[in-house]
């Protein structure tokens, strides 16, 4: 049996329970935050679990589509599948075996991304990325034309608001629907999923869930195992009930894409009213929400709008300085590449060191990379303590005795005392530099308060894991 690093045995006690009541698979539960390396290759990633992942304490990476897929210089085109063969753009399967054990000798887990609500159609067939010839509907050895729905529609505005089950059978964007009611379809996709949990894939995304029908995403998952998985559902006004994100948190985390815009209408108005984010505000139960900033559909305008991406700069770190700080969902950092063409595909290798100038690489950013060590020291201390605000566009916050957080999204300077519900002594500011207790100190007296001084646009965290 293959040693299990100590850090994958963390988690949230919320999504223990969950995954508990469900029946699906407990043994990988969310845990603090992960990351989305958007399109980076195998051997990159492999490299940023050793270098930088493990050692910043982020519990996962999300790694795109492994499968083999059109061949086409798109982002897309690794959502259009031609075959379950693991040869992509990404790499080859040994690569990506590779990449399984370097990461996990790091201590993070592997995401897979799974697309098997639809196949390819881009050109009318081809070759894909491991020398597979295929067309519409048919891909030999794999399906052929009675395994799909074949309604022969495009889902239409009309459909999302009134007919949930045309949804579900209809094609997305043109995109051949596979028929996930069949037994054969469900087994082949189980295959699949199993595949990459021999390989040792700790958890799933599922793409598009919202254009499956539930009991047909189940019927999978069972097949493969009750894997630990999150959907893809993007909740949106006036579109029927039975496709929205609570008829699908039975199944495991559900994605709340109104949290990334409720968190960016605050940042772009007064984020004192940030307080009392969550159900409240009509989001799911934060033990059933994957929540995010950006991700690479909303920084990209797919998918609906409002977000805020690496495009805003010091406002979009301040966000993901909230998000990491505050007790609510499982948190995704999203990583990619800088684009004007939104369709655009990668850069070439994805190399934070040399080659900044064409990736983002957001999870690098001082603030985002030490916050993820924030919210790992706090993640039993589930609640907000001590709130702090100017009444603005200053807040400040603690999480039981375990951290405190201030965040300027003002553009003026601050100067404020503040009651931390820390004990006394002296804490690095882990926000101050690029290595936690390489910049400021803060130090807490004995009735718990502590002075911050910040320019604008800037954060400050303190918490008892970084201490000088």
């Amino acid at each position: 049996m293959k040693m299990i690093p100590s850090r994958f045995k963390s988690g949230t006690l919320g999504a223990l329970a969950l995954a508990s009541s469900l029946g699906f698979a407990a043994q990988v539960q969310a845990g603090a935050a992960f990351v989305h390396l958007f399109e980076w290759k195998w051997n990159d990633v492999a490299a940023e679990c050793e270098d930088f992942l493990g050692p910043k304490g982020f519990e996962a990476v999300q790694i795109s589509p492994p499968n083999e897929h059109i061949v086409h210089d798109t982002w897309w085109a690794r959502y259009q599948p031609v075959s379950y063969k693991l040869n992509s753009r990404s790499g080859t399967e040994q690569e990506l075996r590779n990449m399984i054990e370097r990461c996990h000798a790091a201590g993070v887990k592997i995401y897979a991304d799974l697309v098997f609500n639809q196949t390819a159609v881009w050109g009318d067939g081809g070759t894909g990325t491991a020398g597979t010839r295929w067309t519409p509907r048919n891909h030999p050895g794999l399906y052929g034309f009675k395994d799909y729905h074949n309604s022969g529609f495009d889902i239409s505005a009309s459909d999302y608001a009134n007919d949930a089950h045309r949804v579900w059978i209809g094609k997305l964007t043109g995109l051949p629907d596979l028929n996930t009611g069949s037994d054969y379809v469900r087994q082949k996709i189980a295959d699949y999923v199993n595949k990459l949990k021999e390989m040792g894939v700790d958890g799933f995304r599922i793409d598009a869930s919202k254009h499956i029908a539930p009991g047909d995403v189940q019927a999978i998952l069972e097949k493969a195992g009750k894997p630990w998985a999150f959907l893809e559902v993007i909740g949106a006004n006036g579109e029927a009930s039975a496709l929205q994100p609570p008829n699908y948190t039975h199944l495991g985390l559900v994605t709340e894409f109104k949290y990334g815009t409720d968190v960016a209408a605050n940042f772009r108005g007064q984020i004192k009213y940030l307080r009392t984010l969550g159900k409240g505000w009509g989001l799911l139960p934060s033990d059933r929400a994957l929540v995010f900033i950006d991700n690479h559909d909303r920084e990209r305008g797919h998918g609906g709008g409002g977000n805020l991406t690496y495009k805003d700069g010091p406002t979009y770190n301040l966000a993901n300085v909230f998000m990491l700080a505050f007790p609510y969902g499982y948190p995704k950092v999203h990583s990619g590449y800088k684009f004007d063409n939104t369709d655009a595909g990668p850069p070439g290798d994805a190399d934070c060191e040399k080659n900044r100038g064409k990736w983002a690489c957001q999870h690098r950013w001082g603030n985002i990379a030490n916050m993820v060590s924030f919210r790992n020291h706090t993640i039993e201390a589930w609640s907000v303590d001590n709130w702090w605000d100017n009444g603005n566009n200053a807040i400040a916050f603690g999480r039981g005795d375990k951290g405190f957080v201030v965040i300027n999204n003002d553009t003026g300077d601050l100067n404020e005392t503040l009651s931390t519900g820390l004990p006394p002594g002296e804490y690095c500011n882990i926000l101050a530099a690029d290595k936690e207790c390489s910049g400021g100190i803060i130090t807490i007296d004995g009735n718990g308060r502590a002075h911050f001084e910040l320019s604008g646009k800037s954060a400050a965290a303190i918490h008892g894991g970084a201490r000088p």
